[in-house]
């Protein structure tokens, strides 16, 4: 079963942003907090009642079309501490340019990416400056940053009073962080096809909006009750070719040397992990395609099976069911290519390795 790495600990300072007639009006909130020293002492109750405090915000309305219609779209980023005791974030622009992509696809007015990078920005260094950060830890190094903490970006729009079916005109943008550490962490990796369609041709399955991840926890809920990690999904029409994880990204790497994952479409999420590890196996001289993949040949050709996303970072997966078929790669263990560019990427992300790239930005 996957670990519940999220716990919604909100850090104090939050921001919004609210479309007007005369453009984006912003807001820094510092929420009701102690001090994360104070914190740490209090009792369950005690600090269940302070999150609480935190996690409300009275001017957005509980009725509207992001409440009733899923008519929303999120990112989700991270800050990682650095041997220096600064943070460091991992490709703002790009998520920046993704949540823009994703409010025109439903229609919103686009949230301004140069607004949304220096909004993040500011938001982790103020939460920082309070002391609510996770600090770099060098027994994170034992393992490779496998068991190392970050700090996880969540901003997410929401839209104007609404009742009726309608577009949104007049959204908000809000931002919050809370500390994250691993995400997959339990008995075992293993994966499983699902009978549940995620996204179809001419839909919404390459925009980031709250509605896709409906049928991704179903199916993952469904998995993890038959004792697997992860839920796979096939493509709508043939069912035969992948499509993603339940909220991830999928590689295969096959016998032959090439690292294959299915080429983007509308029914595929452009994850910037994703595009981060064709980058990273470019450059160690490892051939890498965008195609379609049928599941049969992940079956009968692949020697190590991996998930990336911002949560999961890279995950392997050990096996693959498929109709009764199950397959096992790398004797079950994370195999050695999956494993080189975990500890290359997370490296990168926490300062251990160069960053050639150009994909690490400072928060001050």
């Amino acid at each position: 079963m996957a670990k519940k790495s999220f716990s919604l600990s909100l850090y104090p300072w939050t921001y919004t942003a609210k479309y007007t007639t005369n453009g984006w009006i912003e807001e820094y909130q510092a929420k009701p907090h102690l001090g994360a020293e104070k914190e740490a002492t209090l009792s369950e109750q005690e600090r269940e009642a302070l999150l609480e405090r935190r996690n409300s915000f009275p001017q957005l309305p509980l009725v509207n079309f992001s409440t009733q219609y899923a008519l929303s779209v999120f990112e989700g980023l991270k800050a990682f501490p650095q041997k220096d005791g600064s943070l460091r974030l991992f490709r703002p622009e790009q998520n920046a340019e993704r949540f823009k992509r994703s409010m025109e696809g439903i229609l919103m007015p686009p949230f301004p990416p140069e607004l949304f990078v220096n909004a993040v920005k500011t938001l982790v260094r103020q939460n920082k400056n309070l002391g609510y950060y996770p600090r770099y830890s060098d027994t994170w190094e034992k393992d490779g940053f496998l068991s190392g903490h970050s700090v996880y970006i969540r901003p997410f729009s929401y839209s104007e009073p609404g009742i009726g079916l309608n577009q949104s005109e007049h959204p908000w943008v809000v931002i919050v962080s809370t500390p994250v550490g691993a995400y997959f962490e339990g008995p075992n990796n293993k994966a499983i096809t699902s009978d549940m369609i995620r996204a179809t041709e001419n839909g919404t399955g390459w925009i980031k909006c709250a509605s896709n991840y409906v049928i991704s926890t179903l199916a993952k809920k469904k998995a993890n009750s038959q004792g697997y990690m992860e839920a796979i999904f096939l493509d709508a029409k043939e069912r035969k070719y992948l499509e993603e994880g339940s909220s991830c990204n999928i590689f295969v790497y096959l016998k032959d040397g090439t690292l294959v994952t299915p080429a983007l479409g509308d029914t595929i999420l452009p994850g910037i992990t994703r595009k981060s590890i064709i980058e990273l196996a470019q450059s160690m001289g490892i051939k890498t395609e965008e195609r379609k993949i049928a599941i049969e040949e992940v079956m009968d050709s692949a020697k190590e099976v991996f998930v990336t996303g911002t949560a999961a970072g890279i995950a392997h997966i050990e096996s693959v069911t498929h109709k009764g078929r199950t397959a096992v790669f790398a004797d079950g263990k994370m195999g050695e290519l999956t494993r080189e560019l975990l500890l290359t990427l997370k490296g990168i992300q926490y300062g251990s390795h160069e960053d050639k790239f150009g994909w690490m930005t400072d928060i001050e």
